[in-house]
């Protein structure tokens, strides 16, 4: 009996040069959403300071209102030196705090130049200079069997490779708007989001979007925004940080052979048009339910695809030929797109750090009585952590006892040991909480932004008279 022919091992490319090479350029990414939440049964019950009533006005919010914290993890690309970064809108809207990781342990708290939800992309940008830049494929290149690799940081494991190979190439998605998504196999996990998809030349292809499963997980269907796309989506959102988009009016439905044979149409190619709005565009040059578009400004529509790329490259205002068949035969329409109109998506700029040094540390001195039952010989309290001292997992009602290995026990203390050391560095910080204590690492920043300290010694007990 002859041995079944084995699998040529070789037809799969060596990714391991491509990770080397290429993985610098992707970076880890963490937002933070805030929301506060006044159910009393959901009351966390915080250590605090002794408080009269003239330091009241220290406090910002009511003692039963407790602050919630969501946290995301995502990925992303850098695609300029100068600090952008192309990640998925999804994971930057409508939140309050981005930090972003570079693969050399950097951190930097980034700044959302905007997000589009059609396409689901997103750009970031960060104060960054000398980074280096992904490689930025063709998307319009692939086919299915094309081997592919994603780079990401799935549940926040940093750096993580996974390989596959492209499905199919423009998958229309129910709910995924007309995005001509490319579909993999490639194992894509929460924190994956908004990661590159690279080729096997090291080129970035696509942005992974989002997965098909049905328990939350991975089930071998992923999808990716074609780089091609993705890129031309991030040019207007750096230009004005938001997209401006050709609107026909009209909607339009794939050919198929039976519905070409129905129509008196040579070929199953071209879109259907199967409904027009009043008073569009679309209405305006003449277009009619159940005319088939073969060609627009004399490129030929093989497809729906081909149609909406057209369409979506174009400026509204432009006037467009439109080669349409309409009760066997050929007919030319030409039609001039408006602007659709959509709603500027407003966001929250990036928390700035309360203080000098970058990290985010609202402080407060402790009292001799607290001291002593919390056990403590030093320690100052966290009144509010934002920026990279959140980001790290430090927050309100911890204490900080030490700096490294010098003991803090008055802000001035704290203060002069940041001071002390040099930027683009971490520094140790030991936190305690819940009588139990931890160093917890945070970056300092390279450009420590200037502004005012916030530290709230504490206050002088005075009588009411």
């Amino acid at each position: 009996m002859s041995a079944l022919p084995s699998a040529d091992v070789s037809l799969a490319p060596a990714f391991s040069s491509l990770v080397a090479s290429r993985s610098a350029s992707v970076v880890d990414i963490s937002t933070l959403r805030i929301g506060r939440d006044e159910s009393p049964e959901d009351i966390e019950l915080e250590i605090a300071p002794e408080r009269d009533f003239a330091d009241r006005l220290a406090w910002p919010m009511r003692a039963n209102v407790r602050v919630s914290q969501i946290r995301d993890l995502a990925s992303g690309v850098i695609v300029s030196a100068d600090g952008l970064i192309l990640t998925s809108a999804h994971v930057v809207a409508h939140i309050d705090e981005v930090q972003v990781r570079l693969d050399d342990g950097r951190r930097f708290t980034a700044r959302v130049v905007g997000a589009d939800k059609r396409t689901d992309v997103g750009l970031l940008k960060i104060d960054a200079t000398a980074l280096p830049v992904a490689a930025i494929g063709d998307s319009s290149r692939l086919a299915p069997g094309d081997w592919v690799a994603a780079i990401s940081a799935p549940f926040g494991f940093h750096g993580s490779v996974t390989a596959g190979v492209v499905s199919a190439v423009d998958r229309i998605l129910a709910g995924g708007g007309d995005v001509p998504f490319i579909q993999t196999d490639v194992a894509i996990n929460p924190g994956s989001s908004g990661s590159p998809l690279f080729d096997s030349r090291g080129e970035v292809i696509g942005i992974n979007s989002m997965i098909y499963s049905g328990s939350g997980g991975y089930m071998g269907l992923s999808f990716a925004v074609p780089i091609n796309l993705a890129m031309r989506i991030a040019t207007q959102l750096r230009a004005g940080g938001t997209v401006r988009r050709a609107h026909l009016g009209v909607e339009f439905q794939e050919m198929t052979p039976a519905l070409a044979q129905s129509f008196a149409l040579p070929k199953a190619s071209g879109a259907l048009v199967v409904r027009v709005d009043a008073g569009s565009p679309a209405h305006a040059a003449g277009l009619v339910q159940g005319d088939i578009v073969t060609a627009f400004d004399g490129i030929p529509v093989s497809r729906l695809t081909d149609l909406l790329q057209q369409v979506g490259e174009r400026v509204p205002g432009d006037r467009s030929r439109m080669e349409v068949w309409r009760r066997g035969a050929q007919r030319t329409v030409w039609v001039t797109p408006s602007e659709e109109r959509t709603a500027k998506a407003a966001f929250p700029p990036a928390a700035a750090p309360e203080w000098n040094d970058g990290l985010g540390l609202s402080l407060g001195e402790v009292s001799a009585a607290q001291k002593a039952q919390l056990r403590l010989d030093s320690g100052l309290l966290v009144r509010e952590a934002t920026g990279l001292a959140r980001s790290e997992g430090i927050r309100a009602g911890d204490f900080i006892v030490a700096v490294n290995d010098l003991r803090v026990d008055r802000v001035e203390q704290f203060k002069q040991a940041l001071s002390r050391l040099p930027a683009g560095r971490s520094v140790a910080l030991l936190v305690m909480r819940d009588m139990r204590l931890a160093y917890v690492a945070v970056w300092l920043p390279e450009q420590r932004p200037t502004g005012r300290a916030s530290f709230l010694r504490a206050p002088t007990p005075t009588r009411a008279p």
